[in-house]
Order: C-alpha cells, then sequence, then structure tokens
C-alpha cells in the first residue's frame, strides 16, 4: 500500500511538472488557464474571454493565433517580450521617465484608468487577477450594452470607428471558440438609464488602498467605459519583437 502511495504521489508530481514545463515552453496558455477561472468566477463566456485576448495580443505561434502574457503596449507602441522580467524590466523604465499610459498583460489592461484597482504593476501582469479584472469588466459593459459583441466594443474604446473596427476582429476571433462556451448563465442586461450620466473623474494612482475593488464590491468605475480615455486615439495593435540589447 505504501508502495502504491509512493508511486500515486510520483504520477501527480510527474503530472504538475508537465503542465508547468508546458506553461514554460508556451506561455500562451497562462493566458487560456486565467480565461478559464475568469470565465468560471464571473460567468462570462470562455469565447469571449478568448477572443479578447487574442484580439489584444494575439501573435502566430506553430501557424495560429495565440494570446501572449508579456505583451506590454507602451504609449501606443506595442512589444511581446518573452519572458516576464524583461516585459517588467520595460514598463518599470518608461515608468521611471513619466510614463503612466501602458497596457500590460493577457487583455492589456491600461495602468493609467485601471492601476488604482490592483496592488501593483507586477500584480497586474499576472494573468489570472489581469483576466479576473477584465472579466468583471466585461459583465459590467454587457449589462450596459445587451450584447457581448458590443461589449467588447466598449472594452477597447468608447468611439465609435474604433469600437466597430475592434469588433469586427473580436467576432472573428469568438466564432472559433463559440462552440467552447458552457451553459453558464449571462449577466442580465441593466435596463437603459433614463438620462445619461457624466464619466467620473479616473481615481488617482496614489490612493490605491484596496486591491480589487471592482471584484470585492461588484460596484465598478463604469463611467470610464473603455480601457482608454475616450479622447485617446487607440493602438492599431500593432505588436512587434523586442531587439535584443534594446
Amino acid at each position: 500500500m505504501a508502495r502504491f502511495s509512493s508511486q500515486l504521489k510520483g504520477i501527480v508530481i510527474w503530472i504538475a511538472t508537465i503542465g508547468a514545463t508546458q506553461s514554460l515552453a508556451d506561455p500562451s496558455v497562462l493566458c487560456d488557464h486565467a480565461a478559464q477561472k475568469a470565465s468560471e468566477a464571473m460567468g462570462v463566456p470562455i469565447s469571449v474571454l478568448k477572443a479578447i485576448s487574442l484580439t489584444e495580443t494575439g501573435r502566430k505561434r506553430g501557424g495560429e493565433m495565440r494570446p501572449w502574457p508579456w505583451t506590454v503596449n507602451m504609449e501606443g507602441k506595442g512589444v511581446w517580450f518573452d519572458d516576464p522580467d524583461s516585459a517588467k524590466a520595460y514598463v518599470y523604465k518608461h515608468y521611471k521617465t513619466g510614463a503612466r499610459s501602458f497596457d500590460v498583460g493577457c487583455f492589456q489592461l491600461n495602468y493609467r484608468w485601471h492601476g488604482q484597482n490592483f496592488s501593483s504593476i507586477d500584480e497586474m501582469f499576472q494573468p489570472e487577477p489581469n483576466a479576473l479584472y477584465a472579466a468583471q469588466f466585461l459583465s459590467d459593459l454587457y449589462k450596459e450594452m445587451g450584447n457581448w459583441s458590443a461589449a467588447a466594443g466598449a472594452y477597447h474604446s468608447r468611439t465609435k470607428k474604433y469600437a466597430t473596427r475592434y469588433r469586427k476582429r473580436f467576432d472573428v476571433f469568438r466564432a472559433a471558440f463559440i462552440h467552447q462556451d458552457g451553459t453558464t448563465p449571462a449577466p442580465v442586461p441593466a435596463a437603459p438609464p433614463s438620462a445619461p450620466t457624466s464619466a467620473p473623474a479616473p481615481v488617482q494612482v496614489a490612493t490605491r488602498i484596496n486591491k480589487f475593488p471592482l471584484l470585492k464590491t461588484g460596484q465598478g468605475a463604469r463611467g470610464l467605459g473603455s480601457l482608454v480615455p475616450i479622447t485617446t486615439t487607440p493602438s492599431a495593435g500593432l505588436f512587434i519583437r523586442p531587439q535584443a540589447g534594446g
């Protein structure tokens, strides 16, 4: 019996090692796993989260488009990094020179507008917190918009022409994952407001106290309505590989 238990323990360790090795060999699975957990936690269809992640960070690997957790869009310039340390070093370097408008992680959360909801840039990079926050934000947008395509457009921008362009790409990606959706009920759309409300001013990063206020209270900065301010032209989604020694 003791020998069997020892063998079973060895199998468990072997399986865990395989999973860890796969993550190291293909970091894109980190985004997929985070999307799955966020989908289960927030009730957002997995097809929506996977499509958002691909639209935001997709890159070709092995002949197919895959998401990438170590993606940074620094004030309009997108870069894929091979590892988290390189991505963070790049962000910290620019942060020290005053940069605040940058997107990070599987779901490209913007630091200027959403950084106050994380304890650190490091946490914001982590696939699971990044995915949970994105799922909560998308859930709020779905309640407002009434459908996931419109919610995805608003996730990117409240400016119609940018949202429309983004939705076209999102819809193509989502169609490839729609069969993966389960039976988890979607959030109930909210009734249309009787009158438009003004957006609150963004919370200053210096006031960060509570981790994940959106996830803890269910109340978010809904007035912001997108990952970038309405007056900012969203990036075109063109990413480059970092140059050696750069």
